[in-house]
């Protein structure tokens, strides 16, 4: 189970999500379910998946990662907004206030994953929301419900009998870039230090990346 801080704890609820890279496969389903669900943009993704090589020849993995907001607990995007417009929940989610946005894009500059966007149709800034609206029904994301590989665990970290308590306390997990402090929320299985650490920012989903040790 990884380190939680005191304002974690005293949440009732905090939502989290687990990645298993063992069994991503790379169909991107997760981004289709994802743009319907939400209606994203053409050429937008609130979640996508990454095609990785790792490592130097001959000691070469090719990996598929999957990418969306973070959800930090300390989340940058959140101080950084001039109206409020970029808030977290009780439970935890990140989120925007599309009537109080104003497009200055200084969210997106601030967030170290590029997991925001500008959406051409409204102005202002978009991102992953974790379906609010669906866990306000009783719904998983739509990206968890659409994985045909089942590697996107969802729920909430501090119940110990949820799914997704019971696989942090069974693996090791890794976070994106953990020196940054900000405790993301989505975590992954069998993600190495050079792959956690790397630098994305300009990459989109046609690329490919190739990481040596260290994230180099």
């Amino acid at each position: 189970m990884p380190e939680t801080t005191a304002t974690v704890e005293k949440r009732k609820k905090r939502y989290g999500m687990v990645i298993d890279l063992r069994k991503c496969a790379g169909c991107s389903a997760c981004t289709v379910a994802c743009s319907i669900e939400n209606n994203v943009p053409e050429g937008h993704f609130r979640t996508w998946v990454k095609e990785m090589e790792v490592g130097l020849f001959p000691d070469v993995k090719r990996i598929k990662l999957p990418r969306l907001c973070n959800h930090c607990e300390d989340p940058p995007c959140v101080k950084v907004c001039p109206v409020q417009a970029s808030w977290q929940n009780e439970d935890g989610v990140v989120l925007i206030d599309q009537d109080r946005c104003i497009g200055c894009k200084y969210c997106i500059a601030a967030c170290p994953y590029e997991a925001r966007f500008i959406n051409p149709e409204t102005n202002t800034a978009d991102k992953c929301s974790f379906c609010i609206h669906r866990l306000e029904v009783g719904q998983l994301p739509a990206c968890v419900t659409t994985c045909v590989g089942g590697a996107r665990i969802f729920g909430d970290v501090n119940d110990p009998e949820s799914e997704i308590s019971k696989v942090l306390s069974q693996y090791s997990v890794n976070v994106l870039k953990p020196d940054l402090g900000t405790q993301p929320f989505v975590f992954y299985i069998d993600g190495d230090g050079s792959l956690m650490a790397g630098d994305y920012s300009g990459l989109r989903l046609d690329h490919t990346i190739r990481l040596a040790p260290g994230g180099k």
